[in-house]
């Protein structure tokens, strides 16, 4: 059966079909949730047509709905619409399928499930061991316990999942630096950040030369290119200030800090997780778009550091990683669902 895996966020889309042919693509679902069902018709013609169309979401949560149901609701519909008449089937936290019909009856077990279908398709990587998934995406930290290759997670929302240290509302991209720390070092005493989206992770991590430039790449905090200089002059914003006040050295003396910092919260959240197992983990999994993150924090980490590590995103090709939730949803669509 040939299946394909949508996972449908509020700033991104992820597809990706059960052979692992993979895409991300941006779409702002806040700002027009009306033009999904046409977004997604323009991602099912990357592909041939499906016998299943999997889902998962997190998409639900965008402020644009009154609810989390009414999200539901909105983005299973245009799901519907556009893959019609081919089955639409919806991952849950329960760890099997629902039909689109009980779905929309049990809102809350389908959304923000998508973190829940990649550990379940991943933990099979360590069947017999204790172990802990860590992906880092764009915009947000999952950090899910494995043991005996099933997820055990505390939490299962996202409101428990932040109390449980499973969820850091953190990532490699479009975290604004003013939330990651209130002050930076500079001129020799700490300067407050501007409480402005001067600029993001993004910036921290292309000064740092951790991830590459990209000048075609504009879903930046000002819309201009993903390079270098574009990111010294955002930071330095960041602190109300342009590349006129501030060295080069100087704004990379503040990405280090926050990049530093951002990865101590992670690392906290980590401790939180690691208090409840039973044992160590004695595998490591890390994936997601900023997986380098993620083995930053596994190295920097007392415990973790110990562990056997495996980057998923070694594993499969770099379009497959960046859309490992919608690969997972697919690969359990295939295997799972029989009509």
């Amino acid at each position: 059966m040939y299946v394909i895996g949508l996972d449908i966020g509020g700033a991104n889309i992820k597809s990706a079909d059960c052979n692992g042919v993979a895409h991300a693509s941006s779409f702002e679902l806040w700002k027009t949730p009306e033009l999904l069902k046409q977004k997604l018709q323009e991602i099912l013609t990357l592909y041939q047509q499906p016998d299943l169309v999997a889902v998962t979401m997190t998409g639900e949560l965008a402020d644009c709905f009154q609810s989390k149901a009414e999200g539901v609701e909105t983005l299973l519909s245009a799901t519907e619409q556009a893959v019609a008449p081919v089955p639409v089937v919806v991952w849950q936290t329960g760890a099997e399928f629902l039909t689109t019909a009980h779905a929309r009856e049990f809102p809350f077990l389908a959304a923000a499930a998508n973190w829940h279908a990649l550990a379940t398709w991943l933990g099979r990587m360590i069947p017999e061991q204790s172990g802990v998934l860590i992906d880092i995406g764009s915009t947000t930290t999952d950090i899910i316990p494995i043991q005996e290759g099933v997820p055990v997670p505390e939490g299962l929302t996202d409101v428990e999942r932040l109390l449980s240290g499973e969820l850091v509302y953190t990532g490699g991209r479009r975290t604004p630096v003013a939330m990651i720390e209130r002050s930076v070092p500079l001129h020799g005493q700490p300067c407050p950040m501007a409480a402005e989206c001067f600029a993001t992770a993004l910036d921290l991590y292309l000064l740092l030369e951790d991830i590459d430039e990209n000048e075609s790449d504009t879903e930046t905090a000002n819309g201009r290119p993903a390079t270098r200089f574009d990111a010294y002059d955002r930071i330095s914003r960041s602190v109300c200030c342009d590349i006129s006040e501030i060295t080069r050295p100087e704004a990379v003396a503040m990405a280090t800090f926050l990049a530093k910092r951002q990865q101590q919260q992670i690392s906290e959240a980590v401790d939180q997780v690691l208090g409840r197992m039973t044992e160590p983990p004695s595998t490591v999994l890390v994936s997601g778009s900023a997986v380098f993150l993620a083995e930053k924090v596994v190295e920097s980490h007392p415990i973790l550091s110990q562990a056997s590590l495996t980057n998923v995103a070694k594993i499969f090709d770099g379009s497959i990683a960046d859309s490992a939730c919608a690969f997972a949803v697919a690969r359990l669509g295939a295997e799972r669902v029989r009509f």
